[in-house]
């Protein structure tokens, strides 16, 4: 019985002794501190305005147009003749359509290439992170936004950022 009891002790010590040497190999690294550090995250954006830069002048002249028109048609609304204030009634609500439907698919395009952007930028990111946690040994890297606590866990947000920079 002595043994019996002797050996679960020491199990339960070999078993409390590898729980620390666990927690050793655990880092935290802060992504989106990294992600707001960047250099390349101004010039993707620098880009990105640059590829939208026409389309978004193109909108904002039919919108400027388009108010112009539906101005003119609220003040000369009692002085037009029917079929004037009928033809442009119908000259306004295809513009205004016109305008939402190209409005909608540059809000759409422009969405869709910043999280292209975005995701590249964070993939990178992965990278460095599995690169520093290799090279310093880390068994698990969690973002420090995702724990609550953790006192053992190196933070290697500062390592992340060299590499990816």
């Amino acid at each position: 019985m002595k043994k019996l009891l002797c050996a679960a002790v020491l199990g339960l010590a070999l078993a409390v002794s590898a729980g620390v040497q666990a927690a050793d190999k655990i880092a935290v690294v802060n992504v989106s501190s990294i992600f707001q550090q960047l250099p390349q995250r101004a010039a993707v954006a620098k880009q990105l305005e640059n590829e939208f830069k026409g389309r978004a002048t193109e909108l904002k002249s039919q919108e400027r147009d388009l108010q112009t028109k539906m101005q003119r048609l609220q003040r000369d609304f009692s002085t037009m003749k029917a079929s004037e204030r009928s033809r442009m009634e119908k000259d306004v609500m295809s513009q205004r359509e016109a305008f939402s439907s190209k409005a909608r698919a540059f809000e759409q395009d422009n969405r869709r290439r910043q999280m292209e952007e975005r995701n590249k930028l964070l993939s990178r990111i992965q990278d460095a992170v599995k690169k520093v946690a290799s090279d310093k040994g880390y068994d698990v890297v969690i973002d420090a936004n995702a724990v609550a606590y953790a006192a053992n866990a190196k933070d290697i947000t500062a390592d992340v950022l060299k590499q990816v920079k």
